[in-house]
């Protein structure tokens, strides 16, 4: 499903409500049969929410973007509390793909502490982090609660686009 960013900020203000404070948008005009003017729009795709303007399909946060600035976006938009479909105006920054990266709160799936750049070794708990794509050890630590802050520590230091 190809994602377009060819829709002027005049239009979208004619076709759509965008609420800041709430990130919502609403429909000001009936543009097919099962929409009404009232109606919310967009739905949730992969964590994302979607709106179908003229049968394509647009991101609401780069919507939200265009509708706020009269611009789209020059690089990716980063959710800064990382829910993706929360398109509130103050949780929205335009950022790199490595600032984006950087603002990871949760352990993948795989990881067996369940802490960010935390793992087992043995009966202890190393802390590493990474940087322009290489990994840097922080130390081993008796428990997984000190490998974390020795992660968090490094995380604010390191990543400037961390929102954690």
């Amino acid at each position: 499903m190809k994602i377009y960013n060819n829709i002027t900020q005049e239009r979208l203000k004619e076709l759509l409500h965008y609420n800041p404070e709430t990130g919502i948008f609403i429909w000001l005009v009936r543009i097919a049969y099962r929409i009404r003017i009232g109606d919310i729009a967009g739905y949730n795709s992969e964590g994302c929410i979607k709106i179908m303007i003229n049968g394509d399909n647009y991101y609401a946060h780069r919507l939200a973007w265009r509708y706020m600035t009269g611009e789209w976006p020059s690089a990716l938009i980063d959710h800064c509390n990382t829910i993706r479909n929360d398109n509130r105006w103050k949780n929205l920054r335009e950022a790199t793909y490595a600032i984006n990266n950087q603002n990871q709160r949760k352990a993948h799936k795989n990881n067996n502490t369940g802490l960010l750049g935390v793992r087992r070794s043995g009966k202890f708990f190393q802390a590493e982090i990474k940087l322009h794509k290489k990994s840097h050890y922080l130390g081993t630590f008796t428990t997984p609660e000190l490998a974390y802050e020795a992660y968090l520590k490094a995380k604010r230091d390191l990543h400037p686009g961390c929102t954690l």
